[in-house]
């Protein structure tokens, strides 16, 4: 995000026609307002300095025009909201790249971190349903964030897990992805390593009961399995080969009833949990889950809390699952913008996670205007 000159014309649109208006319309000035205040920092901005919702629209202005001066995208910002409803007392000061840094310090890592839980939704797509729900996935990436010593100690060593001089801090993602328009609709931002299992459970605790929730190996603990099940939300989970899961009952499609039983339980535990199990026996959700597995070809297993072949065949799980696997391998995945090469630039960790948030929303408005 780097300044420039204030000679020329601000941005229109970045290709593919996304423009400061689209995301204006993406992300509503009063979702962004609640947030500021859900964040605890409304008022009246101080003398000489930019509105709050103002800095949250041009930090995603950023990121949809990262190659522009920002004075000039801060221009554009200030036209289209102008526009539509007004921004007092904005003068020419506030827009320097000094003075959008301190607007960007004011506003903080949160305030569009809330932004993004009230505006993004899942939408009705074809193709993104099974058994009546609504197919999501669970997904991530991490990213190199800059070097520096408020980022090592936010986020820690990097993809490696090194830590040492000279090597990158490293920030991850967790999001809940719809499978049918590939929008992310919820996430989690934390530290590369470690801490990915406590901020998938954190993710899915907010999961919705009518969701089917996919969700691969290299994501796999009991305790993410076990957070989407508690709440009600259907799961079909790709398990990695040394995960147990003994036979229990062979039902009419090939698929089987198993148990999963929570690993660090002593011995003594998990067979008590076993043989609960093959009595028939429903289990302490806390310490076990009665799943069903389907078996997808030599080395793929795939659990499922849809126990009833009748409400969902083994054949519609296993293509569901293949078929998000390999969408998402053509895609790239989530926010593709956010990880390509000067994806985060700050220095400071607070920006990062504010810099990771608008991304992750400006991606939402993209897929909105695509939808309108």
């Amino acid at each position: 995000m780097a300044s420039g000159s204030v000679e020329r014309e601000g941005p229109v649109a970045r290709p593919g026609g996304v423009s400061v208006g689209d995301l204006v319309a993406a992300v509503p000035r009063r979702l962004i307002e609640e947030a500021v205040e859900a964040c605890g920092l409304d008022g009246p901005a101080p003398d000489g300095e930019l509105p709050l919702h103002l800095t949250a629209c041009l930090v995603m202005a950023l990121c949809l025009f990262p190659d522009e001066p920002v004075e000039d995208v801060a221009r554009t910002v200030v036209a289209e909201l102008s526009r539509l409803d007004g921004v007092p007392g904005v003068t020419a000061g506030p827009l320097t790249a000094s003075g959008i840094g301190r607007a960007r310090r004011r506003l903080g890592r949160d305030v569009l971190r809330e932004t993004f839980y009230r505006v993004a939704q899942p939408v009705v797509s074809p193709g993104a349903w099974l058994g009546g729900r609504r197919l999501m996935a669970v997904e991530g990436f991490g990213l190199d964030v800059p070097g520096s010593a408020g980022n090592a100690a936010e986020f820690g060593p990097d993809t490696a897990g090194r830590s040492r001089p000279g090597t990158t801090p490293g920030a991850r993602v967790v999001a809940v992805v719809d499978c049918g328009s590939r929008t992310v609709v919820d996430a989690e931002v934390g530290p590369r390593r470690p801490g990915e299992e406590a901020m998938t459970v954190s993710l899915l605790a907010t999961a919705s009961s009518d969701w089917v929730l996919l969700g691969d190996r290299s994501r796999y603990t009991f305790a993410t399995f076990g957070a989407a099940a508690r709440i009600g939300a259907a799961t079909c989970w790709r398990v990695p080969p040394r995960v147990p899961l003994p036979v229990l009952e062979v039902l009419r499609d090939g698929s089987y009833l198993s148990v999963l039983v929570d690993p660090d339980l002593p011995a003594c535990e998990r067979a008590k949990c076993l043989l609960e199990a093959w009595s028939g026996a429903k289990p302490d959700p806390v310490a076990a889950h009665t799943v069903r597995v389907i078996e997808d070809g030599d080395a793929d297993r795939l659990v499922t809390t849809f126990r009833d072949p009748e409400e969902v065949t083994a054949a519609e799980l296993a293509d569901a699952h293949r078929q998000w696997r390999r969408r998402s391998a053509t895609d790239g995945g989530p926010c593709s913008a956010l990880r390509g090469p000067g994806g985060v630039r700050s220095a400071d960790p607070d920006l990062v996670h504010q810099e990771i948030w608008a991304h992750l929303l400006v991606e939402y408005a993209v897929d909105y205007t695509s939808r309108a």
